[in-house]
């Protein structure tokens, strides 16, 4: 059968040079007749908003269990204790939340984290039999939170990042302990942050306004990252963006996992290599 022509023309042929010329159209990186997804527009409008990010450290930047048993080892070497690391790792940062509870009730003033570290160790001293250690001792042990180690993608993720966004912490840790900690670590933050400059532990929404004002950012701006639910939704309260960063051996193997199916937050990531490339870094 004959192709249907008029004045000369072959419609397939035109049919087919339209079908091409609208695949023109189509953004580079698009799959063939997948357009962008609302969630994905809004993720992109997010990411050229927001100009820093802010990062909770214990446990999203470093791994504070596997260190503290690293060096509690390295102890019973040294002295011979008998310990179950993992238990006194989990109960050291077990302390932390009630330790803090005192200081808002009023019960302690305002007190750095290695103070309250330092309080809940000597409980924990005397709890698991840690006889014998003179003072420069029990503090270089209690020191250990200033020398934790990082996440094997934290530095280069934090690199990355920093091609984009200004970088810096945001954790209740007090400043030295944050300062020793990027010092020995590696961590090549662009400022050190810390809940002691607003005198109020997260999630209390001053700790992530006053980090927004010193920026001299909006807090829509900024955009917190952490590995804890709980923070991000203090966050996102006080009018901040949020990034869940999974970090599932947190607390040890056989850690629950929340992926954020619910899209709770702006963005969820694997670690800190696939949250910049989430944002475009």
């Amino acid at each position: 059968m004959m192709p249907n022509k008029k004045n000369g023309t072959n419609f397939k042929s035109v049919e087919r040079r339209n079908f091409l010329k609208k695949l023109t159209l189509i953004p580079a990186g698009i799959g063939l007749g997948v357009l962008p997804s609302s969630l994905a527009l809004s993720q992109d409008s997010v990411a050229k908003s927001v100009k820093a990010l802010t990062f909770d450290v214990f446990g999203t930047v470093v791994d504070w269990r596997s260190s503290i048993i690293r060096e509690g080892q390295l102890l019973s070497a040294n002295k011979g204790f008998d310990i179950d690391w993992a238990e006194f790792a989990d109960r050291w940062r077990g302390g932390y939340s009630p330790a803090m509870g005192r200081v808002r009730s009023g019960e302690l003033p305002w007190t750095k984290i290695d103070d309250l570290h330092r309080l809940i160790l000597n409980d924990l001293v005397a709890e698991f039999g840690l006889t014998g250690l003179s003072e420069i001792e029990l503090d270089h042990f209690n020191k250990v939170w200033h020398r934790l180690i990082p996440w094997p993608d934290t530095v280069a993720g934090l690199n990355r990042l920093k091609t984009k966004y200004v970088i810096t912490t945001l954790s209740n840790g007090n400043v030295s302990l944050l300062t020793n900690m990027a010092k020995n670590a590696g961590l090549p933050w662009d400022a050190v942050l810390s809940a002691e400059l607003a005198k109020h532990y997260k999630p209390d929404p001053e700790a992530y306004l006053v980090a927004a004002e010193l920026l001299s950012l909006s807090p829509e701006q900024v955009m917190m990252v952490a590995a804890h639910p709980s923070d991000l939704r203090a966050a996102s309260r006080a009018g901040l963006r949020t990034a869940y960063v999974i970090r599932p051996l947190e607390r040890g193997p056989g850690g629950a996992v929340d992926r954020n199916e619910d899209g709770e937050f702006d963005y969820t990531a694997d670690d800190f290599m696939d949250l910049a490339r989430k944002l475009g870094a």
